[in-house]
């Protein structure tokens, strides 16, 4: 008879191993018993165990005939051999969980990297970690074993981790906290609500350095959130130990008398970038929480009260042009946890003084520049805000809405404010233990006033450009199947006055099936604006099918916006009017070869429409590839062609009109040599071109940066970019009906050099600077759009018709910062900025003359001093306690 893996045991301890034998995809296990009849009860209940275990709708236990008969009596045949035939599918191996059961103790243990506290004595190990980065299922070599415990008390929960590893082998460059560098790290994930879908993320690294991060399948990792937590590392001889303790006010859990929570541990070695988990994780299908294990044996703890108060000090010093202002602030962040799973966390006198500098670029097209978030309160827990791409943060706070109507023959805007001041922000957010959740945003902006000054008597008079402003989002968001979910979305603007208000409803679905193999999600959003002339009505949708398990992906899309859709109040939209459809497929290996750890490649093809009137504007297809070697370098690439005919409505600034070109095509390649090597170096290289014969454009780009690691304190890393291009062609401005475009020759270079010096994980020295300098100079000759998209020159236009388009444009940016955490939660920095800009039509300067211009400018000198204090409800009511 056939059979599979056969398997003799002697007693029956080593039945409970049966299961981890083969982990094929169609498992056959015989187990033979060399013993007599008072095994079957205990196999029986054994099958049955590994029935739960594994989710299998059945196990079969059945008799057959021995095939060692000649060497076991045939008297006791009957029941000497039996056999468990169990079928078990690859993705029910990969969903087996480990199990962890935690210790109550009394005394809590000393977090100090020592582990002779009577807490870590008989405690329950997880231990048997499994490689699932680079290669799947290889197990930890004997030197390099981990071992972790975890005990917990009334308020927190402590975890202990041995990392064996050679000394010398540890890397660990000091950084500052969220900063991954060059450190071996520790990760513990913990999900009270043991959904598979949010996760509280705590790393450790070997130089001691913290990082926190809110993660779900969704959002991916939201490192902007910071929790206030302690930990101790300690290098020995054998490796390194981690301690740490987790209050319960980190975390949001349900007041349950018995508790069930998903756990995970990862490690990771830095030097070969592996990456190792205690519960094993399949990588090829299903996001990472479906792989936790489970934390047993949590009984009779509730959820503490959730108060933090954050007062904060500043003061400001600004000197630019002669002129010197001073600005001292007092204000008060807080975080209270409403319910065990909602918080509310509220910024009172917001104060952004050492958000860092933008990176501003000389901007020729249809788009305003997107820019990242720089305020804390603004990247902390905005998970469910994020959802359907409704809310730009940027927008609260950022320019004014509207510019002064002037009479341009007398008047003239003399001063407009850069930004709206923010009175208060308040939010709310938090997930049920069914997962539902719910996020509320709300801010308040105040009013903001231009000067316009008379040209003939040079009185000033203030125009109002921003009245007081409400900014609102609402978002319910249900999650179930651990894996998909359905929301609920609505934004509004209300500006008081005669002013626009702005409201987006969006419900969106993200779906997969049960064996993570297909994903279905898509949206459906509406848009309202109150305008003065009315209400103005658009929607747009969107739906994707695609297969996101195993090395081959694919998929289709299609994505719709009228004519009237505009999210631009409160989120960030480029265009609308388009009603474009995508095809798209991958190849990706999970399996190390002889050359590569990693190995990916994309394909994609657009084919794009207006959506009213419902016509072509264009085609695209593209290829990307990355990979990465077994020495840890990454290489990289891409191609992407538009194929034939483009026809670009924005470009023109004119609705209905368009711009036509054909056949462009652009390439880049890029390498990043192995980070964990002292020295380190990036390059990248490209071009564009049109394969048309009436058109001579050519543009190329090079780039690269060394980075120096000069020790685990001091790292410093420079970049250096240059773009040179001819022939491209652009909107310059518009003659009487006419739309004037000219063909402009661009140059572009940026210096950018970061450097940081750690004293510790809690003391650290940043620099950052930024040079972008960039040129565009005009052809003479210039053109006009005609209505079938082409370019003309019958009418012999010149740059002498038009005020001059020609431009040179130059920023400079340096910081300097300080910061000491002196305590946890509790924060001293003090920042140090000049910067300086220019922009002239004198485009034909050199890089170095236009720096020596650019230094002739007023300079602005900031320096900000910053004292932020964490105050937690509860150390402060035991501490009255211990008074009374």
């Amino acid at each position: 008879m056939p059979f599979g893996n056969i398997i003799s045991f002697s007693n029956f301890k080593s039945i409970g191993n049966a299961y981890k034998y083969n982990a094929k995809k169609r498992l056959l296990i015989y187990i033979i018993f060399q013993k007599t009849t008072r095994y079957l009860d205990e196999v029986l209940r054994f099958a049955l165990l590994f029935r739960h275990k594994h989710f299998l709708s059945s196990v079969t236990i059945k008799n057959f005939q021995c095939p060692y008969k000649n060497t076991i009596s045939t008297t006791s045949m009957k029941y000497i051999v039996l056999s468990i035939l169990i079928a078990v599918s690859g993705n029910l191996i990969a969903q087996e969980k480990k199990t962890l059961q935690i210790k109550r103790v009394t005394e809590a243990p000393k977090i100090d990297g020592v582990l002779d506290d009577p807490a870590w004595e008989g405690v329950d190990e997880a231990t048997d970690f499994t490689q699932f980065r680079p290669e799947m299922g290889v197990k930890e070599l004997d030197h390099q074993k981990t071992v972790v415990k975890m005990v917990y008390t009334d308020n927190a929960i402590f975890i202990s981790a041995y990392l064996h590893d050679k000394p010398d082998n540890i890397m660990k460059q000091f950084t500052s906290r969220d900063n991954f560098g060059q450190a071996d790290f520790f990760l513990v994930a913990i999900n009270p609500n043991n959904d598979a879908q949010n996760d509280t993320e705590l790393f450790v690294f070997s130089s001691g350095t913290q990082a926190d991060a809110i993660a779900s399948p969704s959002t991916g990792e939201d490192f902007g959130w910071d929790a206030v937590w302690d930990s101790a590392v300690k290098i020995v001889d054998d490796g390194w130990i981690v301690e740490m303790k987790v209050p319960y006010a980190v975390l949001r859990f349900s007041n349950n008398e018995v508790q069930t929570w998903g756990i995970q541990f990862h490690r990771r070695y830095r030097r070969n970038n592996t990456q190792y988990s205690w519960n094993p994780i399949d990588r090829t299908k299903g996001n990472i929480g479906l792989y936790h294990g489970e934390l047993v044996g949590i009984e009779n703890i509730s959820p503490p009260t959730r108060l933090f108060l954050y007062p904060f000090a500043s003061g400001l010093v600004k000197t630019f042009d002669g002129e010197t202002t001073n600005d001292f602030s007092l204000g008060l962040d807080v975080k209270y946890g409403i319910t065990e799973n909602f918080t509310l966390d509220a910024t009172l006198i917001p104060d952004f003084s050492q958000a860092g500098f933008d990176n501003v670029r000389l901007n020729l097209g249809p788009f305003e520049q997107q820019f990242s978030e720089q305020r804390q309160f603004f990247k902390e827990g905005v998970d469910l805000f994020t959802k359907a791409n409704l809310f730009y943060s940027r927008r609260v706070g950022g320019r004014p809405s509207t510019f002064p109507q002037v009479n341009d023959s007398i008047e003239e805007v003399s001063e407009y404010p850069k930004k709206v001041n923010l009175l208060n922000a308040v939010k709310v957010s938090g997930r049920t233990k069914n997962g539902l959740g719910i996020g509320f945003f709300n801010a308040i902006t105040e009013k903001t006033y231009a000067k316009v000054r008379n040209l003939n008597t040079g009185n000033t008079r203030e125009e109002l450009v921003e009245p007081l402003a409400n900014y609102n989002i609402l978002v319910v968001d249900q999650q179930f199947n651990r894996n998909s979910s359905v929301s609920l979305i609505n934004t509004s603007v209300i500006r008081d006055g005669n002013f626009r208000d702005a409201n987006v409803t969006a419900a969106v679905f993200d779906i997969t099936n049960k064996t993570n193999k297909w994903n279905v999600d898509g949206a459906l959003k509406v848009s309202n604006l109150n305008l003065e002339e009315g209400t103005k009505t658009g929607f747009s949708s969107s739906l994707e099918v695609e297969k996101v398990s195993g090395k081959y992906r694919y998929g289709i899309e299609n994505s719709i916006a009228d004519k009237e859709y505009d999210i631009n109040d409160m989120g960030i939209l480029f265009r609308n009017n388009y009603n474009n459809f995508r095809a798209f497929g991958s190849y990706r290996i999970f399996e190390p070869t002889e050359k590569l750890n990693n190995f990916d490649i994309y394909m994609y093809f657009n084919y794009d429409m207006l959506f009213k009137p419902n016509t072509y504007t264009g085609k695209q297809t593209g290829i990307s590839v990355y990979a990465q070697t077994k020495k840890l370098w990454e290489f990289g690439g891409n191609i992407n062609f538009d194929i034939g005919k483009q026809h670009d409505y924005f470009e023109p600034r004119t609705e209905g009109r368009f711009f036509t070109f054909q056949n462009i095509y652009n390439n880049n390649i890029w390498f990043n040599s192995n980070n964990a090597k002292r020295f380190a170096m990036f390059g990248n290289a490209g071009f564009v071109t049109l394969f048309d014969k009436e058109r001579d454009l050519f543009s190329y780009w090079i780039g690269m940066g060394p980075r120096m690691r000069f020790n685990d304190k001091f790292s410093l890393s420079y970049s250096f970019n240059y773009e040179d291009g001819t022939g491209s062609r652009g909107f310059v401005t518009n003659i009487g009906d006419d739309i004037i475009f000219g063909e402009r020759a661009q140059n572009t270079i940026v210096n950018s050099l970061s450097g940081s010096y750690n004293f510790n994980s809690f003391h650290s020295l940043n620099l950052t600077f930024r040079n972008y300098w960039a040129t565009v100079t005009y052809d003479n000759g210039l053109f006009a759009l005609q209505e079938d998209g082409t370019l003309s020159r019958e009418d012999n236009y010149t740059l002498a018709d038009v005020d001059d388009p020609n431009v040179n444009f130059n920023t400079w940016n340096f910081d300097f910062r300080y910061s000491w955490q002196f305590a946890p939660g509790s924060q001293l920095s003090a920042l140090y900025r000049n910067s300086l800009f220019n922009s002239s039509t004198a485009s034909t300067e050199t890089y170095f003359n236009s720096v020596e211009t650019l230094f002739k400018q007023p300079i602005e000198h900031v320096f900000s001093l910053r004292l932020v204090y964490f105050i937690d409800y509860n150390n402060v009511k035991s501490l009255f306690k211990k008074d009374s």
